[in-house]
């Protein structure tokens, strides 16, 4: 994978190395039947004349077939073929058709054929000064082949350079924007990496500029991102997306979804309900799971009970309700939610009751002050009560002491 630069060293003249390479695409065309072109014969000429780009454009259009040269040779040759593209007056011309090559199959390697091609990826990545933009290609090069492997844990090192990059690549939007669904798709379809495909699908809808919120792909973008974030069983948090102008453009172009999303963000599960009552078949028309929103939703409705309660404490029949569950499974979902990070607190079996220590508000607008107003007033009405009682106990032991003063006195 990439790291810091190194030197690919191939002894040797231009003009014999590009023979040797050429001969050997020959040979490996020869051994699977091709016989119609001899790169060898159509690069003597050229060589002669010194003309090395053209040369290099037959080396590099035979390349293709590297891909099916034995296991033990395919880094070998490949590492020939870039060491005599560093030699062009415009290597950045080539460069990207080897990617292109090495972002297919390895077909005669299938077991070992993403650490061959990623190690000549890497060594092209690492050859390349760092503010040289063709790096970018290259990259996406490496993301194609972990994807096809499904190596999602190769790349995660990698990520914590990825902003350094950017900036040495001075890449614009549009390019961060493909850069960062690429690295969305590969954890996508890793085991377990739902998260990250999430927060760079995130990153990506956020390169898209104000005045294109409500564009064709801004939309595509911003509807995969919210049904993304509504599947992930453990994202609750919906703020990262009403903040952003192309989530806010779906209410006009998916009104429907855009109804969930405020559900999900601000609402509780008798609203879920209403909305699966009103929209029948529309969960599944959008490939969403209604057990997974479900429970979600019982999650977040628990979190909006304890957040409201002033009290702090929640009778177990309170939280049943709200959440349409048995009574007898009261304290699980409590557990639950406390395990999401929703809540913390403390279970009473024997008064049956839920105290709340600390709550997550999902929204804080006006109701949310006018609550917290109420909890300070209540406070401030306590701590008044308190200070009531500990001036009647200092005026008492002020009139203790005087009394037994003057009883000293009078003796």
């Amino acid at each position: 994978m990439p790291g810091p630069s190194n030197t690919l060293l191939i002894e040797g003249s231009f003009e014999e190395l590009a023979d040797e390479l050429s001969h050997y695409i020959d040979e490996v065309k020869r051994k699977q039947g091709d016989n119609n072109t001899a790169v060898q014969t159509e690069i003597t000429p050229l060589l002669e004349k010194n003309q090395k780009d053209d040369v290099l454009k037959k080396l590099v259009t035979g390349s293709a077939v590297l891909n099916s040269a034995p296991e033990k040779e395919i880094i070998a040759a490949y590492n020939l073929l870039v060491h005599l593209i560093r030699q062009s007056s415009n290597p950045n011309m080539f460069l990207p058709r080897i990617c292109q090559n090495l972002s297919n199959p390895i077909t005669s390697s299938p077991t070992n054929g993403t650490g061959l091609a990623l190690s000549v990826l890497t060594t092209i990545f690492n050859i390349l000064p760092q503010d040289n933009d063709v790096r970018y290609h290259v990259f996406l090069a490496i993301l194609r082949v972990i994807r096809s492997s499904g190596s999602f844990e190769l790349l995660r090192p990698q990520l914590k350079n990825l902003d350094t990059w950017i900036t040495q690549w001075e890449t614009d939007e549009e390019d961060q924007r493909k850069l960062y669904l690429s690295i969305a798709e590969v954890a996508e379809e890793a085991s377990g990496e739902e998260e990250q495909s999430y927060l760079y699908l995130l990153r990506a809808l956020r390169t898209i500029p104000s005045e294109e919120a409500a564009s064709a792909e801004a939309r595509q973008l911003s509807a995969r991102a919210l049904k993304s974030a509504l599947s992930y069983p453990t994202h609750f948090d919906f703020q990262d997306l009403t903040s952003l102008d192309s989530i806010q453009a779906l209410r006009k172009s998916d009104p429907i979804l855009f109804e969930l999303l405020d559900i999900f963000n601000a609402q509780v599960l008798d609203d879920y309900n209403d909305f699966k009552d009103e929209h029948d078949d529309f969960l599944s028309s959008q490939s969403l799971s209604d057990d997974t929103l479900t429970r979600k939703m019982r999650l977040l409705t628990l979190a909006s009970l304890a957040a409201s309660t002033q009290s702090r404490s929640l009778p177990y029949q309170h939280i049943s309700r709200a959440l349409q569950i048995p009574s007898e499974d009261t304290e699980i979902w409590v557990i639950d939610t406390i395990r999401a990070g929703l809540v913390e607190g403390k279970l009473s079996q024997l008064n049956q009751t839920f105290l709340v220590h600390r709550s997550t508000y999902r929204v804080f607008g006006e109701k949310q002050w006018t609550e917290v107003q109420g909890r300070l007033d209540t406070w401030r009405a306590s701590l008044e009560g308190v200070l009531v009682v500990v001036r009647a106990e200092r005026e008492k032991m002020v009139r203790e002491r005087d009394r037994e003063l003057r009883e000293v006195e009078g003796r």
